[in-house]
């Protein structure tokens, strides 16, 4: 189909047009899927493994909270990852990381 014919389409066949096109990528997609699924199966029986043996992500554990906000005690922090802002404000403010520190 050309340009010039989707431009003289009527809206209505437009869009029936669309949702058939949506059908059919959806259908293929979903048979591809389907391959190329089975294809790393079969490797994966082929080389002694099965999707499961993949190894996965220790679990770690909880990390309790080493700090706690004193204008909100709901807000805490264990002290890992990126620094939450109400420690970064309170440390510019010029408070103590061991003030804030959970008893």
């Amino acid at each position: 189909m050309q340009r010039l014919d989707l431009e003289k389409m009527h809206l209505d066949d437009l869009w029936d047009l669309h949702q058939e096109i949506l059908d059919v990528l959806d259908r293929r997609l979903e048979s591809e899927k389907q391959k190329l699924q089975s294809q790393l199966d079969e490797l994966g029986r082929k080389f002694g493994g099965s999707p499961k043996d993949i190894p996965q992500r220790r679990p770690y554990p909880k990390v309790e909270p080493k700090y706690r906000n004193p204008t909100n005690p709901l807000e805490t922090w264990s002290g890992r990852g990126k620094t939450p802002r109400w420690v970064v404000e309170l440390l510019a403010t010029g408070a103590n990381l061991d003030e804030l520190r959970i008893q």
